[in-house]
């Protein structure tokens, strides 16, 4: 069976049996008409050859000497006008042909043994070189004195034939070629007909796989026409059922994202404005902590500390909230990358603090938008100095694609504990913590989530991993597209 798909394997199943069936069909008829062809030449030739002995023997004497008995064999040789035979006749160690010298090489001893101990009519046929024949052997007997219905008794005489059959070999040539010149078109035909019933067949098939691809790229609307009651049939209704099910539970979960979604941006924003508040008093406590009491300086730095990371915790949530809205939109300009990183690690502060090997002045130009660069190279610096060790290193290459295309390659590493083989697979999710006792953690938790989704906006990508013994790596590659 060929190892293609559903529709190569229907159909050469579908052509194999139309032609077993063709090819047996066509067999069986012509063994049918063969037997039969030549059953009735047989048939007619011993009922013949019979009818003759019967009339010839009345003239034989018995018992029959040789003259006797070859003119018995001519009589009955001769006794068709259309056809002469070749006749034998036996009596003891007596022999006579109808054609002098004949040595009836078709005559079998079995034969011969067959006529002579069995009271019926024998024949068999044979390959001579002259083609086939029919040998007929038939024994002679006359009727036994007494009431009617009584037994005839064997004369000891026996009579063979040998009748030629060419012709009818001629007629079941003939019907050979018959035979196969009406298989082929029966045979196309069949094929035809298979093929257009695999057509039938697969076409519901296909259907279905064109409406399961709709259905994978999001067309939950996406239904099957069903025709006919057959299997088919209650396979498009069971997609159906199953579609529309489907789509209900997406629409319904859509909802409730929705609704997430907005309920999270809406406290976002709600919060925003006493967040705003909260810092502001801050501040100003910060300034008066040196002259507030032991335990007060360090209940308003406690505060003031827990309100910065609020605030964070809400800028990162609204953020959020943007990207899976769809809402973020980048507001690209033409820089050099390079020069955007210095000024990002000078803004924090981070330039003691960090290893930069950045390429030489607008070798990284491209087209980016320079807050959500910003944010990038923060939150992947910001999270190697707090979570690994010294000394982090920023460094930034230009690579060339084929096409003459270009793409920036910005690595941060540090030397730290690296990242557990368990945790590599998560560090991008929202608020994983990779110490499920560990609660409370310095950052939102949503930085690197927030990075390659700024990532990923740019059309660029960003991957984690952990060099054994020296920490780990983020690598964030950008495509540098420049203005026209």
């Amino acid at each position: 069976m060929p190892r293609g798909g559903l529709r190569v394997r229907l159909l050469v199943a579908f052509a194999l049996v139309a032609v077993v069936a063709t090819l047996t069909t066509g067999g069986l008829a012509f063994r049918a008409a063969r037997i039969g062809l030549l059953q009735q030449g047989q048939d007619t030739v011993i009922t013949q050859f019979r009818d003759d002995v019967d009339s010839q023997a009345g003239s034989l004497g018995f018992p029959p000497d040789q003259q006797e008995l070859s003119a018995f064999a001519s009589n009955v040789a001769h006794a068709q006008r259309t056809v002469t035979w070749r006749v034998m006749a036996t009596y003891g160690d007596l022999t006579a042909t109808s054609e002098p010298g004949d040595s009836f090489p078709e005559l079998t001893p079995e034969m011969r043994e067959s006529v002579r101990t069995k009271a019926a009519t024998v024949f068999q046929r044979v390959a001579t070189k002259h083609g086939p024949a029919l040998v007929v052997g038939l024994p002679v007997d006359f009727a036994s004195p007494g009431p009617p219905g009584t037994p005839r008794q064997p004369s000891g005489v026996a009579v063979f034939l040998t009748v030629s059959q060419v012709d009818e070999q001629g007629s079941v040539d003939a019907l050979v070629s018959a035979v196969e010149r009406a298989t082929v078109p029966a045979l196309l035909v069949a094929v035809l007909l298979a093929l257009l019933a695999a057509r039938g067949v697969l076409r519901p098939v296909r259907e279905l796989r064109r409406a399961t691809r709709r259905i994978a790229e999001g067309h939950l609307e996406t239904r099957l026409a069903v025709h006919g009651s057959d299997e088919l049939a209650d396979l498009s209704h069971t997609f159906n059922d199953t579609a529309a099910a489907l789509e209900a539970s997406v629409a319904e979960l859509r909802r409730m994202e929705g609704r997430a979604r907005r309920f999270a941006a809406d406290v976002s924003h709600e919060l925003r404005t006493p967040l705003a508040a909260m810092a502001a008093v801050t501040d100003v406590l910060d300034e008066d902590a040196a002259r507030l009491d032991g335990d007060t300086a360090t209940a308003v730095r406690l505060i003031s500390q827990e309100t910065v990371k609020l605030v964070r915790l809400v800028d990162d949530l609204m953020e959020i909230s943007r990207f899976d809205a769809g809402a973020a939109d980048l507001h690209l300009d033409e820089v050099d990358l390079a020069e955007s990183v210095r000024r990002t690690l000078a803004t924090r502060g981070w330039q003691d603090a960090v290893t930069t090997d950045l390429p030489p002045p607008d070798a990284a130009r491209g087209r980016v938008d320079p807050r959500r660069l910003d944010v990038v190279v923060a939150n992947l610096v910001g999270n190697a100095l707090r979570h690994g060790a010294p000394p982090v290193t920023l460094t930034m290459t230009v690579r060339a694609l084929p096409g003459g295309d270009h793409e920036a390659v910005i690595e941060v590493t540090d030397h730290g504990p690296g990242i557990p083989a368990d945790v590599l697979p998560h560090v991008f999710d929202r608020f994983y913590k990779s110490d499920t006792s560990r609660t409370r953690t310095e950052g939102s938790g949503l930085g690197l989530s927030i990075t390659a989704e700024n990532v990923h906006l740019h059309g660029g990508t960003i991957t984690a991993a952990d060099r054994p013994g020296a920490g780990a790596a983020f690598t964030v590659t950008l495509p540098l597209r420049r203005d026209s």
